[in-house]
């Protein structure tokens, strides 16, 4: 029996994972989180940021780039 698709895909990322999925550098994510652009969670010390809010941000740059 082979391991389901979705648990193959991460549900939550790293900093640094997420600064390469969005081609962005670590004090632009952290100003993004800080704003509330960029939704992020913590698991002890380490902030994690879920795969639904990197579609979601890159929806929001999507529609900002459309109304511009």
């Amino acid at each position: 029996m082979s391991p389901s698709p979705a648990l193959d895909t991460p549900r939550l990322y790293r900093v640094s994972d997420a600064m390469r999925l969005l081609s962005m550098s670590r004090t632009v994510i952290y100003e993004q989180i800080r704003t509330g652009r960029l939704r992020s969670v913590t698991q002890g010390r380490t902030r994690l940021i879920p795969a639904s809010a990197i579609s979601e941000y890159i929806d929001l740059l999507e529609q900002e780039a459309r109304a511009s």
